[in-house]
């Protein structure tokens, strides 16, 4: 087949991992097959059609080739492979596997990049994804098909968190995808998933600092096309982890910048915010089949919020952790869709704990400002300073790990350990029910028999 296909010679151009030919009855987004002059083959795709003038990236990159070099067409538009044997695989940007195992070539494949799924298709997401990190449990719910960042900055222990979410999140598969990432972040994702037991079930596309720029463009459509097919057609719940998001856009701008468009602010192109939402719309809670959940990472240079990348993240997603300073910070995150579930999927006193664990919290931050200014605290004050020192002990440190239920019965021990029960302000028939009874002390219990 390959024999019979038109060979385009003589590349008229070479940019980075960009190359130009001329040829016809070219579509986007085709594949091509690129041999150099001494047979070294590499795979292409076709992002740019000017006439007969076909821009391609070489997924290899453009290094040693020679402008001497045959451009083969292959009709067809990118492609990964999908079957019952990727689970417990990994895969580098191109889509071959990288671990050693055995040869997929022959599997069926699917194509990458598909449109989103129909809204009529999609239904209201009523299903809680229990990730046992009780920030995010009790504070700002994982909801099933939400897509949903990390904010965070270099340095702080994101993948640490996202590994976490992986392996204790209740879904029935992980895929894994992984941009720029150093050998040290890949060894440990794949470490934590084989020694928790996840690695099964899990699926890793993995572009590695190293490897070709190009390639990193490719890892969040291959693991989004496979995680799309295994909710359609085998009603799988699956849980999309991506990192980083940021080092996808700065691909994507390089690029760019190799087939000289015209960037947009700092640098990105203008269609940031629509090759990212094409990605994020792919989480959905399909009718009739399984669902698609999205937790990225993204990473904010400088902690600008304002970066073009966190930005335009923040109109798309359903919300954000933010993860500053080793805990996740329970005033800047946020998930739009925790109302979903609090209550009705998790137990009755969910929302009324929640309101106020943070009303205190706030509470006992503004009593530390007070303490650091010398101001003269008042015995409440001293209250809600014990209380936000427990609940960052007990709650905000990432590595807390706890069932929603158990969390639940910790936030009421920590409120009687602070505070009576008429000074919490909640519904009294959950109070009743929920604060822990004290045993009365050795005065009481002789007050009450005299």
């Amino acid at each position: 087949m390959i024999e019979k296909l038109i060979r385009h010679t003589r590349l008229t151009e070479i940019v980075g991992d960009t190359i130009r030919v001329k040829a016809k009855d070219v579509a986007f987004g085709e594949v091509a097959r690129v041999e150099n002059t001494d047979g070294e083959v590499s795979i292409a795709k076709v992002v740019d059609l000017d006439r007969d003038i076909v821009s391609l990236q070489v997924y290899a990159g453009g290094k040693g080739l020679s402008t001497d070099a045959g451009v083969s067409f292959l009709g067809r538009p990118q492609e990964v492979v999908y079957s019952e044997n990727i689970l417990g695989r990994i895969f580098r940007g191109s889509g071959e596997p990288v671990d050693g195992g055995p040869d997929l070539s022959t599997d069926p494949k699917i194509p990458l990049g598909g449109p989103t799924v129909n809204p009529v298709m999609r239904v209201m997401p009523t299903h809680m994804i229990e990730t046992r990190v009780p920030m995010i449990d009790l504070f700002n719910c994982l909801v099933e098909s939400q897509k949903i960042p990390i904010f965070s900055v270099a340095g702080e222990p994101y993948n640490e968190l996202l590994a976490r979410i992986g392996f204790q999140a209740n879904a029935d598969v992980v895929v894994f995808g992984g941009m720029g990432l150093i050998f040290d972040d890949y060894h440990f994702f794949r470490t934590a998933f084989e020694e928790h037991g996840v690695f099964p079930r899990t699926v890793m596309y993995v572009n590695q600092a190293s490897d070709p720029l190009v390639e990193r463009l490719l890892i969040p459509d291959m693991a989004l096309a496979v995680a799309e097919k295994m909710a359609v057609e085998e009603n799988k719940r699956v849980l999309v982890l991506l990192t980083d998001m940021t080092a996808y856009a700065d691909a994507m701008k390089e690029i760019a910048v190799a087939q000289e468009r015209i960037p947009a602010v700092r640098g990105y192109m203008g269609d940031l915010y629509t090759q990212l939402a094409s990605r994020y719309e792919k989480a959905c809670d399909f009718k009739g089949a399984g669902s698609v959940t999205i937790l990225t990472v993204t990473t904010m240079p400088g902690d600008d919020v304002t970066h073009p990348v966190p930005d335009n993240t923040g109109y798309i997603t359903e919300g954000q952790f933010y993860l500053h300073n080793g805990v996740i910070d329970p005033f800047g995150s946020l998930s739009r869709l925790k109302q979903h579930v609090i209550g009705k999927a998790t137990r009755e006193d969910h929302g009324q704990i929640m309101n106020t664990m943070i009303r205190f919290y706030s509470g006992g931050v503004e009593a530390q400002k007070k303490q650091d200014m010398a101001f003269e605290l008042s015995p409440f004050d001293h209250k809600l300073l014990k209380f936000a020192q427990l609940f960052r002990e007990r709650f905000m440190d990432i590595r807390a790990n706890l069932p929603v239920i158990e969390a639940l019965d910790l936030c009421w021990q920590t409120l009687a350990e602070c505070f009576e029960p008429q000074e919490l302000l909640m519904k009294q028939n959950l109070v009743d029910k929920y604060f822990p009874k004290r045993a009365p002390s050795v005065a009481e219990g002789q007050d009450a028999a005299a």
